[in-house]
């Protein structure tokens, strides 16, 4: 092999290196500019005071499922909303976290809903919600659009798993750009059910 042919096929083999790196980041401090108001904790959780968080944006389409779902029919819960894709390792590791708490807060005030992103086709995001014990809808959004309808600096898109926390009044009071255990999924959850 040539000095030439080497160079192009290291340089071909860091560029699909870094593609899949960006692909399914873990954890990160900003979702890139604008005001969010987030306030950033030790545990890598991020919040908004109540009087400053942002309303979420239109929530609606077509399930991995195909079925029709708009996530302000949920208004006056707390409603989870976990970005996801199949093809994410860090995703299938918080997967089991996420199916345990959905069931554990089932019927009290609190609606879990995915976003799946990036994947082709429904068939793979329907395998691992199945594999995972995922009972609740997810929105099929495999290019993004979803995530980019959020206040610039709420998500980021490289950044997969990400959770939001959306308030009985709509409105995006917490948030983590990385994959979460059950424990840190709960400290995000319990301070907004505590609202009154």
């Amino acid at each position: 092999m040539s000095t030439r042919s080497r160079a192009v096929l290291l340089s071909a083999v860091a560029a699909v290196a870094s593609l899949t790196l960006s692909a399914c980041g873990e954890g990160g401090t900003s979702g890139g500019g604008g005001d969010t108001h987030f306030v950033t904790g030790h545990n890598g959780i991020d919040t908004a005071p109540r009087s400053e968080r942002a309303t979420a944006p239109d929530l609606s389409g077509e399930t991995i499922d195909g079925k029709a779902l708009d996530v302000a029919d949920y208004k006056g819960q707390v409603v989870v909303v976990n970005v996801w894709g199949s093809w994410c390792g860090p995703c299938r590791e918080e997967a089991k976290y996420f199916a345990k708490v959905s069931k554990d807060y089932a019927g009290k005030g609190v609606q879990f809903v995915g976003i799946n992103t990036r994947d082709t086709s429904t068939t793979p995001a329907l395998a691992f919600e199945k594999e995972n014990g995922i009972g609740y809808p997810s929105l099929y959004d495999p290019t993004g659009k979803l995530m980019l309808r959020f206040k610039k600096g709420t998500l980021n898109p490289q950044l997969i798993p990400s959770t939001l926390i959306i308030d009985r009044d709509g409105k995006v009071a917490a948030r983590a750009l990385e994959p979460l255990d059950d424990t840190s999924l709960l400290k995000m959850i319990k301070p907004v059910l505590a609202e009154k």
